[in-house]
């Protein structure tokens, strides 16, 4: 350590970057490293550590000294959000930032932690090549993303309204959401009809029942057993609140819907007329065309993913990303398999949604989950039907010409091995005592 506490070391070989900073992020401050060479001497390292806050003029200033040292490149720690204000100014001001994952820069056991230290050891790490950065989408795909996440949230928050008001119901001793007697959808036309009367002050029963429209009619009978309860004013104060929380809620939902559609416009607009390629479609529709991806999940995948497929060399690079891949174990002759991770909640919620109903379809998904749920739990085959969408969506994506063809839900079979079938059929035979003599059939 010399006069001005700048720790000075030797240049080891295996470090790679010559000037990096690494910053340890925290909520109101942040304490920055920076490794540098030690002027004309490239085998020496001056090492510096020093605390910023974390407004926007102070992490300006700091991007202004980084620039002035010709820092190579920035990390920081995926800490919560904290580190968003930092890699936004700091990438703007033109500085290569790189967002790592925690659990890869942990510390060797047996060290003492503090934010100094920390600091300290990432930059170690990332001058040596230590580490590999987190994927950030530009600022229109994460644009994007805020509002496709917005929208997740916004429609989770309406069906815990609609859960409410079933609540309430029950509490009434109203039996109205009971598929068998009472409405299927209570959130459908009759069902919110008789849901507002109640509010409004009906109590009969049967006046309730005469509100049910289209084929609900012939239930009238049993729609009046079942609005029969000890439905009070207090009760429809809470309906009332409720239904109009609910509507709130949905006028957002539906303002997301129009905001969204125009976001993914600019970024994927309609392609002109081109003669070699007639069936050129905007991205967000040819992702529809797989089977189980509807609107919603395909503008999931777009915002969660992004347009730029260099990020992802291969689909096995996104789907391993997505946390859709298991994780292999090898110990001697042991060959294991562990669970895939958590991953990114916003894309496999919606990809898990479209495995599901891609998985009831007559279609080649459809097979290949009926193919897999013969060996292997129900869960395990919808995360490997995901896999497959996913997978599917990262061709479509990096080619715009790509379109989605079925293979059918007989391709397994077309393609079978017959002599191989032939044989394991043969020997389960055998297997079971039986002697087996094979003749073409005429």
């Amino acid at each position: 350590m010399d006069e001005h506490g700048e720790v000075v070391e030797l240049y080891a070989e295996e470090e790679r970057v010559a000037r990096v900073a690494a910053i340890d992020v925290g909520k109101a401050q942040a304490v920055v490293c920076t490794r540098l060479p030690a002027g004309a001497n490239p085998e020496r390292r001056v090492q510096k550590t020093f605390t910023v806050g974390a407004t926007s003029g102070a992490i300006a200033d700091l991007a202004d000294h980084l620039v002035c040292q010709e820092v190579e490149l920035v990390v920081m720690e995926s800490t919560s959000d904290y580190w968003r204000p930092y890699f936004y100014l700091l990438e703007a001001r033109g500085l290569r930032c790189w967002l790592v994952n925690a659990r890869d820069v942990k510390n060797v056991p047996g060290r003492p932690k503090t934010d100094k230290l920390d600091a300290i050891w990432l930059a170690k790490l990332a001058e040596r090549g230590m580490l590999r950065p987190s994927f950030v989408p530009p600022e229109p795909i994460r644009a994007l993303r805020d509002l496709t996440r917005l929208r997740t949230a916004l429609v989770a928050e309406r069906s815990r309204h609609r859960q409410q008001v079933e609540k309430v119901l029950e509490d009434a001793c109203i039996k109205l959401s009971n598929k068998k007697e009472g409405a299927s959808d209570l959130f459908g036309l009759s069902g919110r009809a008789m849901l507002e009367a109640l509010a409004a002050g009906q109590r009969d029963p049967r006046a309730l029942a005469q509100l049910a429209l289209g084929k609900m009619r012939t239930k009238i009978p049993t729609l009046t057993e079942a609005l029969t309860g000890r439905f009070t004013d207090h009760h429809g104060y809470l309906i009332t609140t409720l239904l109009q929380l609910h509507d709130q809620v949905d006028t957002k939902i539906v303002e997301l819907d129009a905001r969204i559609a125009q976001a993914i416009a600019a970024l994927d607009p309609t392609p002109p007329p081109d003669p070699d390629h007639p069936g050129r479609m905007p991205l967000n529709e040819r992702l529809q065309e797989i089977p189980g991806v509807g609107p919603a999940c395909a503008q999931a995948i777009i915002a969660e993913v992004g347009l730029d497929m260099s990020v992802f060399p291969t689909p096995g690079h996104l789907a391993s990303w997505a946390k859709l891949t298991p994780r292999t174990i090898q110990s001697g002759a042991k060959h294991t398999h562990g669970p895939s991770g958590k991953g990114n909640g916003w894309l496999k919620g919606p990809l898990g949604q479209a495995a599901n109903n891609a998985a009831r379809t007559h279609t080649f998904l459809g097979a290949r989950y009926r193919r897999i749920v013969k060996h292997a739990p129900a869960k395990k085959a919808l995360v490997a039907l995901a896999r497959n969408i996913l997978e599917i969506a990262w061709v479509l994506i990096n080619d715009p010409d790509a379109r989605y063809h079925d293979l059918g839900p007989d391709w397994h079979e077309r393609h079978a091995n017959r002599t191989r079938k032939t044989r394991q059929h043969v020997r389960e035979l055998e297997h079971l005592g039986y002697t087996v003599t094979l003749a073409e059939a005429a």
